[in-house]
């Protein structure tokens, strides 16, 4: 094959695929998402954890990332208690499980005058979820509680 037969070719594959690209990226086109949360929110501030928490483990796999999170988000008490719960199961305690969740979804499940209570629904797969129960302390704004729903 010549240089001029060469440069035709890749030409035409890349009009190809460029006119495929435009094709495909139009197609995905709709309305914007968006996301919001206020930081005053305890609904918000779970959600942000377990978003934060989940992009930790699944960047970093196991770094400092994710304890610098579980040392913000949550009290001592519990970090203590959590440890010991991932000693005894062999699984990560905030997510319950051995592996990282596809998505997430946090839900407003009632709250009292000293705490907030959320459900969070972790996704494993397309029939696959979890349901977690998560208490946050309204005064110190912490997580002192994740278990099953």
């Amino acid at each position: 094959m010549n240089s001029k037969t060469r440069t035709a070719l890749t030409a035409g594959l890349l009009a190809v695929a460029l006119g495929l690209g435009a094709t495909a990226q139009s197609a995905s086109a709709g309305t914007p998402r968006s996301v919001s949360g206020k930081p005053s929110d305890n609904i918000t501030r779970i959600a942000d954890f377990y978003g934060t928490y989940i992009d930790a483990v699944t960047d970093e796999d196991s770094g400092n990332l994710g304890d610098a999170l579980r040392a913000h988000y949550l009290t001592p008490a519990f970090q203590k208690e959590l440890a010991a719960w991932e000693d005894r199961e062999h699984a990560d305690g905030v997510l319950r499980a051995q592996n990282v969740p596809l998505a997430w979804k946090v839900t407003d499940n009632g709250s009292t005058a000293n705490r907030t209570e959320a459900v969070v629904t972790l996704t494993w797969s397309k029939s696959s979820t979890t349901k977690l129960v998560v208490d946050m302390t309204r005064d110190s704004r912490k997580i002192f509680h994740i278990g099953a729903k």
